[in-house]
């Protein structure tokens, strides 16, 4: 079961061997250890470089298993108004895509374990160049990448170099993706995928335990790909009702929230382990 299940979520090359990504090998440690994937969310530069910087460094030793990082856009079209403004106020302090290469180039010098996903838009990535921007991430340590609005429909903009550079393409599913859509939505992901749980944009309503785990339940009818679910996530109380059906619990604007508010950073890397020790204590 267990190579069926790698041959489904990992990378296979020319001699058909299986390679163990990162992110696999962290799915593999945490169904051995039968735990759950805590991922907490940040945006690029958001307050400053410095704080995001020092935060993503910290992330492994509050209980992140993967850490997502988000690239900031000016027109973030699927997020809600925390991570909108969080965005709008790392461009505004002079946020650059150099700025997100070095802050992950600073972090593989003494973490070479946890997977890191990048997620954000597609019109940067293009203005960068598809194939260059993804050699460049897979060669600094980016294990996946996340691009919300991008439809299966578009893998030759992006997925292909993703696929040909060992790089997951995580796909994004959603109360809406029916049992007609899955299969698009399934070809050539891979990594995890990531179900949103609740219809709209990140950070808003709260999602349903019981409506959740029947999706999830749904979805794995049609991959052994892990389920991680985002979205609407605010408490650790939240994370723990959702690690119960979930491979993987993602949070993000709590965890912005809570820095815009004014947060100290002993508040927040608290509020952090908080969310991790539920995720993990089921």
């Amino acid at each position: 079961m267990l190579i069926c299940s790698l041959k489904r979520t990992g990378f296979v090359n020319n001699l058909n061997k299986v390679i163990m990504s990162r992110l696999n090998k962290k799915f593999h440690q945490l169904t051995t250890e039968d735990r759950k994937a805590f991922i907490p969310f940040i945006m690029a530069g958001f307050p400053n470089i410095i704080y995001s910087n020092k935060l993503l460094n910290k992330l492994p030793t509050l209980g992140a298993d993967i850490i997502e990082i988000g690239m900031p856009f000016t027109d973030p079209m699927a997020d809600g108004k925390i991570i909108q403004d969080a965005g709008h106020a790392s461009l505004e302090a002079g946020f650059k895509f150099e700025s997100l290469y070095q802050m992950i180039e600073d972090f593989r010098k003494h973490d070479q374990d946890t997977p890191i996903i990048l997620m954000g838009y597609y019109n940067p990535i293009h203005k960068f160049g598809s194939e260059n921007f993804v050699k460049k991430i897979k060669n600094l340590g980016v294990d996946g990448l996340i691009v919300v609005d991008l439809p299966p429909e578009e893998d030759s903009e992006l997925c292909v170099y993703c696929l040909n550079n060992d790089v997951h393409f995580i796909r994004l599913l959603t109360p809406t993706s029916d049992n007609e859509r899955l299969p698009a939505l399934l070809k050539n992901s891979s990594g995890f995928l990531y179900y949103v749980s609740v219809a709209g944009v990140t950070g808003t309503k709260v999602p349903v335990k019981q409506i959740v785990s029947s999706e999830i339940e749904r979805i794995k009818g049609y991959t052994d790909l892990p389920v991680c679910v985002g979205f609407g996530i605010k408490s650790p109380e939240d994370a723990k009702a959702i690690s119960l059906a979930a491979d993987g619990v993602v949070v993000g604007s709590a965890i912005i929230e809570k820095i815009q508010k004014g947060g100290t950073e002993r508040d927040v890397s608290e509020f952090i382990s908080s969310l991790s020790k539920s995720v993990h204590l089921n």
